[in-house]
């Protein structure tokens, strides 16, 4: 698998995803609307004119885990037990449609399970900027991660 196994989770390990997304209408939109979440802001032309922002904003979920979904390929890959934790999110600027989202990983902690020889605990943060490199999204994640298999 392509992902990093406990062992490779080095702390101050800093990983630039190659994988890139432009957001869309249709991403916020889908997303919203699937979340059930009408907040005029995301899905309401007219209203969110009237706003300070002029036009509207995507969806800070969406971010969220468009952020994590592009770290996938390069950390976790086949190689997560599961998320424990997501802390310290912060959106520090909105995200409007045509934006295209970079993300950026440093391995903060890693340390081996004490009660599950075969894994441990990674801490990573994330962060996502936009096209002009304006910080949009970030969060500390906390991962429940595989040891390399002993062969």
């Amino acid at each position: 698998m392509a992902g990093l196994y406990l062992e490779d989770c080095t702390p101050g390990l800093l990983i630039r995803h190659a994988l890139r997304k432009t957001v869309t209408e249709s991403d916020n939109m889908m997303f919203s609307t699937m979340t059930l979440n009408p907040q005029p802001l995301h899905i309401d032309f007219a209203y969110a004119a009237q706003s300070e922002w002029g036009r509207p904003l995507v969806n800070s979920l969406f971010t969220l885990g468009l952020m994590i979904g592009i770290s996938v390929h390069d950390t976790t890959l086949g190689t997560l037990v599961g998320n424990l934790g997501m802390t310290e999110t912060v959106f520090p600027h909105p995200v409007f449609h045509g934006d295209t989202i970079r993300v950026e990983t440093e391995i903060v902690t890693a340390r081996g399970s004490r009660s599950k020889p075969d894994r441990g605990i990674v801490e990573m943060r994330h962060s996502a900027f936009n096209q002009q490199d304006v910080l949009v999204a970030r969060c500390l994640r906390q991962t429940m991660m595989l040891r390399r298999p002993q062969a």
